[in-house]
């Protein structure tokens, strides 16, 4: 039985961005700050995608 409610499965949230100042811009390769930014946006995107499928068929509300 599933009980989920629409407010039980929230849109995800988009990453926050590196604040300014947080690359040491040596070049660090997949730890690199930005490497990690550009990732998380990639599985925010993936799960932006996914979520709004699920909504996509739920019924409308009367």
């Amino acid at each position: 039985m599933n009980d989920q409610q629409p407010y039980d499965d929230p849109p995800p949230l988009p990453p926050e961005p590196p604040l300014e100042g947080e690359c040491c811009e040596s070049g660090c390769g997949e730890a690199c700050i930005w490497e990690q930014y550009n990732e998380a946006r990639a599985e925010y995107a993936r799960a932006l995608s996914e979520w709004q499928v699920r909504h996509a068929r739920e019924p409308a509300e009367k």
